[in-house]
């Protein structure tokens, strides 16, 4: 930082970088990211699985709409952390790409072609005054020739991975994948992973009650939703 320079006067506006390059609206955006729930994606053998911790903050909520994974075509879905607000919105756009995709030329589109197409939304929304960067990350997998899932930030940083985490618990959720993933594992052993992987992120019970998982297989080339009693079944192996 410059001296004398004040940091109050570069969070202001979205467009104005502080004197050692730094965006705020961008930093506090991603802090928003980092207090939002922990979400994991994992690539096997032959597709994706998505996991998404729910906590419960009341009795009295409704479980069946407390959603964190939400398809965005047959063969592509997204889980989210941060602001699901914010998520809602660009899944919306998501679903609409990929459909006008499908419309005009007659195939599916490609995921890498959509989550490209969300993190030019979401760097757009860092570039202009009057506007906020959407306080969201999202994990987008899917099947194209093989398993695909990518990460993208609310600076609009796009990144593959084999298996990643974002929310509150990222750090320890990455750092026990990195040891235990292997690439040619099942579809079982994956999920198996991803709900050990949350488990080192919370003092809270891992179950159907507060986790929801989303995997697509290359045989069945679409995503389903885990009911909560296959969920359940995977737990008690975790």
């Amino acid at each position: 930082m410059y001296p004398g320079s004040n940091p109050q006067a570069y969070d202001r506006a979205i467009t104005v970088f502080s004197p050692d390059g730094r965006l705020f609206q961008v930093e506090y955006a991603k802090e928003a990211v980092k207090r939002g729930a922990t979400a994991i994606g994992i690539t096997f053998a032959d597709g994706v699985v998505l996991l998404a911790h729910k906590p419960v903050q009341s009795q009295l909520l409704v479980r069946e709409y407390m959603r964190k994974i939400f398809t965005i075509d047959d063969h592509i879905s997204a889980t989210a952390s941060g602001l699901v607000g914010d998520a809602r919105r660009l899944v919306d756009t998501a679903r609409m790409q990929a459909q006008r995709h499908k419309m005009t030329y007659g195939e599916d589109v490609m995921v890498e072609a959509v989550a490209k197409d969300i993190s030019d939304i979401m760097q757009y929304y860092t570039q202009y005054g009057g506007m906020r960067p959407f306080g969201v990350s999202l994990l987008m997998g899917g099947m194209d020739s093989e398993p695909r899932l990518f990460e993208v930030d609310p600076s609009g940083a796009l990144s593959s991975y084999k298996a990643a985490a974002i929310g509150s618990g990222k750090k320890e959720a990455e750092e026990f994948m990195e040891k235990e993933y292997k690439e040619n594992m099942s579809a079982d052993d994956a999920i198996v992973l991803g709900l050990k992987a949350l488990r080192k992120t919370t003092e809270e019970k891992i179950g159907a009650d507060n986790v929801d998982v989303a995997i697509l297989a290359k045989k069945t080339d679409r995503f389903a939703v885990l009911t909560p009693q296959d969920i359940q079944k995977y737990a008690a192996k975790a």
